[in-house]
């Protein structure tokens, strides 16, 4: 793997991030893909976290993207984040960039102090960051049905805090309706 540079994305990035959703998530019956769609807005809503829009640039490319925003655990209306949409461009998916820039999301998430965060994905990409079925966690959603790829992680802070993470339903922003 190329010197990857890890960081947050910035304004000047939202073309090339959107470039990088588009290729990752093309298919012959949407020009456009849900994912873009989500990305766009998530970025005009409260579930919006900066600091954890995080890019993967190589050789100053835009090469991955990996996107945490915010989603509440009733009850009680727990903050928790949500994992996706994740895309590394098709000629450079296999060579690690997206492992890294999903790394380094959940790294900021938890110098962040960050609890809790939930993916629907492919469970042999996500358990190797220690993303676990939710039902483990008694976390339900829209997508508990399906399985393995409803998924979970504990970031450190809540490992080593009093209280233990939260539990319950997960509650999406209207954004995700559309994925």
């Amino acid at each position: 793997m190329t010197t990857v540079r890890l960081r947050p994305e910035g304004p000047a990035d939202i073309t090339a991030v959107r470039q990088v959703v588009t290729e990752a998530f093309a298919r012959p019956d949407a020009p456009v893909p849900a994912e873009v769609g989500l990305v766009e807005a998530l970025r005009a809503s409260e579930a919006w976290i900066p600091e954890l829009s995080m890019v993967a640039e190589v050789g100053g490319e835009i090469v991955g993207y990996a996107l945490l925003s915010r989603v509440r655990v009733d009850p009680g209306i727990l903050p928790a984040l949500a994992l996706g949409p994740v895309a590394v461009r098709p000629d450079r998916q296999g060579l690690g960039y997206g492992t890294a820039v999903v790394q380094a999301v959940l790294d900021a998430a938890a110098e962040l102090g960050e609890r809790l965060v939930v993916v629907l994905g492919n469970p042999t990409f996500y358990r190797r960051f220690g993303f676990e079925p939710a039902a483990r966690f008694a976390l339900t959603s829209p997508w508990s049905g399906l399985g393995d790829p409803w998924q979970a992680l504990v970031l450190p802070a809540a490992v080593s805090g009093a209280e233990p993470p939260p539990s319950g339903d997960v509650s999406f922003p209207h954004a995700w309706a559309q994925v």
